[in-house]
């Protein structure tokens, strides 16, 4: 196996930078072009072991899968499961530990013996105030060699940037979020903390972080890809009236039913619930046995099927070809396995193989567990969200799982909208939140 040339130029910047960051679409093959860098500089002495920090499935399927392809003088260990079995691999003679970012906490804890870091998936410490980034920023005091993979660097907008690059290097942007706020920010919310970039912000950030960060040009990778379409195929509301009766009063009285919602934030929920023909009835009560804690009962009230119907049309459409289905609720998921038993997700036995091998028709997909680092791009060309992550970030990696290198076919996307609706919303800040990233793109590379 050879590196693309692209690939090449990457493993040299993160050979050549004790502290970097490589900025690269999905799918454009980020692990081997980390995994070379790290082989050469076991191999040249540089770095004794190495540490991986990565999403859980990224963990399980993607660095163990990788390394002997790319790197086999590299031995893998993964850090998963029981305390115990943690601490085995942790110990072991392996060159390199991998472990997920929910780990981080119980590994700050371990004594690590490491001489370098790898951050895949970077975005995942973009908040340098939760418990788990502050935990191991005091671990890896020791750690001089860090590198971070990522696709998204501001999938979310440009505050996102100051949490990735103080983990990797605290000379880039400062030690102090509030600093870094204060010097390319503008405050418009005091009391929710609620912050805007200045004018030149962005520029002036990519000018300061650039140095370390290696960032593959615009057109170089995607020339390599076949093409990718995304459709929107739209539908409407057979009945708007409880639609909007859940906008105006933030509740609908549905078969009986009256369901309500607490806060702009629930009313949003289930106005994207609702734009899919359904919404749940939810429930809150004290748990008798567990002082403070809650149980939760969520009853779906369907008043349409609108939206799985025009799923039903595009598959049919394309002649039952495998297809991925991507979903965000569990009323969702289940309607999908009464409509469709064969379906298989991601829980399923062998799942990625069998789908890699043609013989899976539909996988249903979410992209909180799905969306970083699988590759799925051998087993078909197509997928469909039923509903869209509110996430930029979520939806390129999802989408990223076939429009990736290896796929040989045109790369078709279906966004199911319903007319007049908070899809269209959500649809189009996505738009957005894809300008500012472009953007930062485009000004690393300049």
């Amino acid at each position: 196996m050879r590196l693309r040339d692209y690939q090449e130029i990457g493993a040299d910047f993160l050979y050549e930078h004790d502290r970097g960051m490589v900025l690269a679409p999905v799918g454009a093959g980020k692990t081997a072009t980390a995994l070379v860098a790290m082989r050469d500089a076991v191999r040249d002495g540089v770095v004794r072991r190495w540490l991986v920090v990565a999403p859980k499935r990224v963990c399980l399927h993607v660095w163990p899968e990788q390394t002997p392809v790319w790197a086999p003088e590299l031995t893998v260990a993964v850090a998963l499961g029981s305390p115990a079995e943690r601490l085995m691999a942790l110990y072991s003679k392996a060159t390199v530990v991998v472990i997920n970012y929910d780990n981080l906490q119980w590994l700050a804890k371990q004594r690590l013996d490491f001489d370098g870091v790898v951050f895949d998936e970077l975005t995942r410490l973009k908040d340098p105030s939760g418990k788990r980034f502050k935990a191991f920023a005091d671990a890896i005091e020791h750690i001089n060699i860090r590198w971070g993979l990522t696709g998204s660097f501001t999938s979310n907008g440009l505050e996102d940037v100051f949490g990735q690059c103080k983990i990797i290097d605290q000379r880039l942007l400062g030690r102090s979020k509030g600093a870094f706020l204060q010097s390319y920010f503008h405050c418009i919310n005091r009391d929710h903390g609620e912050w805007t970039p200045a004018t030149g912000a962005l520029e002036q950030v990519m000018k300061r972080i650039r140095p370390a960060t290696f960032v593959l040009e615009p057109g170089v990778y995607t020339d390599t890809l076949p093409p990718l379409h995304v459709v929107e195929m739209r539908c409407d509301l057979p009945d708007r009236a409880p639609y909007e009766k859940m906008k105006r009063d933030m509740l609908v009285n549905l078969d009986g039913t009256t369901i309500t919602a607490v806060s702009a934030g629930a009313v949003v929920q289930k106005l994207q619930q609702m734009a899919c023909g359904w919404v749940y009835d939810t429930h809150k009560r004290p748990n008798p046995d567990k002082p403070g804690k809650f149980i939760v009962t969520k009853t779906p009230l369907w008043f349409s099927t609108h939206k799985f119907d025009l799923l039903d049309e595009v598959l049919q459409e394309n002649q039952r070809a495998s297809t991925i289905v991507v979903y965000n609720f569990v009323e969702e998921l289940d309607e999908l396995r009464r409509r469709y038993p064969h379906a298989l997700t991601m829980d399923d036995r062998d799942a990625v193989g069998r789908w890699n091998r043609g013989e899976v028709e539909l996988l249903l997909l979410h992209p909180k567990s799905a969306g970083h680092g699988l590759n799925l791009q051998h087993g078909g060309c197509r997928m469909a969200f039923l509903t869209l992550p509110w996430s930029l970030e979520e939806y390129e990696q999802t989408v990223g799982r076939l429009h990736r290198g290896g796929q040989k076919h045109p790369v078709w996307v279906y966004v199911l909208l319903t007319n007049s609706t908070v899809d269209e919303r959500i649809w189009s800040g996505l738009h957005s939140k894809r300008a500012v990233s472009d953007l930062a793109m485009e000004e690393l590379s300049a």
